[in-house]
Formats: structure tokens, sequence, C-alpha cells
């Protein structure tokens, strides 16, 4: 595996490849890797031919500055398990690598209500930040695939958006969620749980299954999520959305009939942690 700092040296290496016809696949992590992030980077090996990962903690995207600095950064252990998946490139730039002073990076996309719903009303300003490093990684590493977990599925809406209507020729593929043993998504704040609360968040995808019944049953929308907000709330727990959208416009369903693409997606404190979750109901073939 090979490590790179530096964008111009970066490009200098890629650039050999797509010289030589290869298809190249992009997973960006900000670190503190766990099999979710493995599996996206095995996908990758699977269908192309070079695999970079990137590395890279993105001060952007934390609206809580307590938040970034608790944010794990095991940078030897990432490598390792890189390393141990067959990653053939890993990217680990600095800030002003990405960001160089004096440059202007200004993004030409607004993502509009994709942004303002769900995980938007608790971080603004987030997928703001997400999309711009998103964009600015994409533009270093010009990948022909881009793999991303489902876990994130908000963000992955948008960057959906941001590709399409950039008109960028890359194939976004999402990956699923990879989950614990009692089914809590695998996630690099679970760490930070202690073992207790740990096993007790196998409650929320065991609601996002009881609360899929009831909608395929026709029980209203409004009633599951009242349910589920019930069920989520304990003096560990503190739920703070559980919703039933439409996968693409991330707008509230009420059955069925109202979208061939229904997702449930929520976000639960827990011992002050945050966690997301979600799952998608059925797909638009």
């Amino acid at each position: 595996m090979i490590q790179f700092q530096r964008v111009a040296h970066l490009r200098e290496y890629l650039q050999t490849g797509k010289s030589d016809k290869k298809v190249i696949g992009f997973v960006p992590t900000m670190g503190a890797l766990h099999k979710g992030h493995v599996s996206l980077a095995e996908r990758s090996n699977e269908v192309c031919d070079i695999t970079v990962v990137s590395i890279f903690v993105n001060p952007k995207q934390f609206n809580d500055p307590e938040d970034l600095r608790k944010y794990p950064r095991p940078l030897a252990s990432d490598l390792a398990m890189l390393t141990e998946a067959g990653v053939d490139v890993v990217f680990i730039p600095d800030v002003e690598d990405i960001y160089p002073p004096g440059e202007n990076f200004t993004l030409d996309f607004n993502p509009g209500p994709l942004a303002e719903t769900l995980e938007g009303e608790f971080r603004p300003g987030h997928f703001e930040g997400m999309a711009e490093v998103v964009y600015r990684l994409l533009t270093i590493v010009q990948p022909e695939k881009l793999f991303m977990g489902q876990k994130d599925f908000q963000q992955l809406a948008i960057v959906r958006k941001m590709i399409t209507e950039l008109q960028m020729p890359i194939l976004l593929e999402m990956c699923p969620i990879i989950r614990e043993p009692n089914g809590l998504a695998m996630s690099s704040r679970n760490e930070r749980l202690s073992p207790e609360a740990r096993s007790k968040a196998a409650i929320i995808y065991a609601t996002l299954i009881e609360s899929e019944i009831l909608f395929e049953e026709g029980v209203p929308a409004v009633e599951i999520k009242a349910q589920a907000m019930k069920s989520l709330t304990n003096d560990v727990f503190s739920p703070e959305y559980f919703e039933i959208v439409d996968g693409v416009t991330l707008q509230p369903v009420n059955s069925f009939e109202d979208s061939q693409y229904v997702v449930a997606l929520c976000a639960i404190r827990v011992e002050a942690i945050r966690l997301i979750d979600n799952a998608i109901w059925t797909r638009k073939e």
C-alpha cells in the first residue's frame, strides 16, 4: 500500500494508472476505521483496478469544536486495516493540502431541502462542509467509481445530487450497513459507549425493524414515529428524530402509496454520544 499526503504526488501516481486505462475506485473517510469502512474498500477492490482511501478529519463537518477535538485518530490501526484489506493507495492530507491558503474552493452547489431536514435540523452547515470536501477530494482523485455507506444515507443522497447536478463522470455505489452482532450499526462513535449502553443500543435497529412491520400493516406513519420515539426514550437514550421519508427527496411519506423508495432514519443520543441509523423499507427498481 502506497501512502500520499501531497496532492501533486497523488495525482502524478494516479495519472499513470489512468494512462493504462485502469479504473479507480475511491472511498472517502475520516479515519477511526471499522469493518464498515473496510467493506467499502473491499467492494472497490472487487470492481476497480486501483482502490484509493482517504483519511481526512474535515473540520468543516463539525458543529461542536469539542466533538472535533474528541474525534479519534488511530492512524496506525487504520493503516493496518487498510493494508490487510488490500487497499492500493491511502491519501492522508493535512487541511492545508485540501484547502491551500489563498485559493478559493467555493462549490457552486446548493443541496437545498436535502440538507434542511433530518440531520440538517440538528447540525446546521454540516452538509455544506461535507459536500465541499467530498467535491474537493473527487477533483483530486478523479475516480470512476465512488463508494459510500448506507449508514450516512442523507450524506449519500446529497453527494448523489451533487454528482448529478455538476455532471461529474463518477458512478456512486451505496454499500450496505455493517452491523455489530446485536444489530447496532458500526460507527467510530460506538467505541465511546460504555459496555452497558453499547449492549442496550440494540434497541435502535430493533425499533427500525418493528416499525417496518407496522408500516407494512398500514399503520399511519405518525403513529409509528410516535411509538418509535417512545421506545427509544429511557434513562440512557434521548432520540432526536425518527422519520419515514422518500429515499430521493427525503420528504415525509405516510404509506407505500406515497413512494416506491421508503427509508426510515433516526438519530439518538446515548450517553451524550450521537448515533444515527436507517433502514430501507423498499427500493425503486
